[in-house]
């Protein structure tokens, strides 16, 4: 008999994981919690409540994420006005992890990074 595993969301562990193995990828603090930086730009950080990433994101991903996926990704008050996107990691899938991690990398990282990441050196 086949036990169907349940899905028990991201973890600090898979954010690690995958945010550190992109290119020029740095953990530092941002406001107080695990925060992961390309090129000294903030892309993710974990929120106080470490159920939340923050992710950066363009005007129109933020606005496609949020219709489609809202048992995932929703916004405060604070995050209205700029480039960014809560993700509720109990929700989101390694795979969703990995997939939102690398684009709010891609909207920072320098050219080099990119490049050698799509295998364009």
């Amino acid at each position: 008999m086949t036990v169907a595993r349940r899905h028990t969301g991201a973890t600090l562990a898979d954010i690690r994981r995958l945010a550190l193995a992109l290119p020029g990828v740095i953990e530092r603090p941002s406001y107080g919690s695990p925060g992961f930086r390309a090129g000294g730009k903030l892309f993710a950080r974990l929120r106080e409540d470490n159920e939340t990433l923050v992710l950066r994101v363009s005007d129109i991903d933020r606005d496609l994420l949020l219709r489609t996926a809202p048992g995932i990704f929703y916004l405060t008050e604070h995050y209205k006005n700029g480039p960014w996107v809560l993700l509720r990691l109990p929700a989101a899938s390694p795979a969703q992890l990995r997939e939102h991690l690398t684009e709010a990398w891609r909207t920072v990282a320098p050219h080099k990074s990119l490049a050698a990441f799509d295998g364009n050196d």
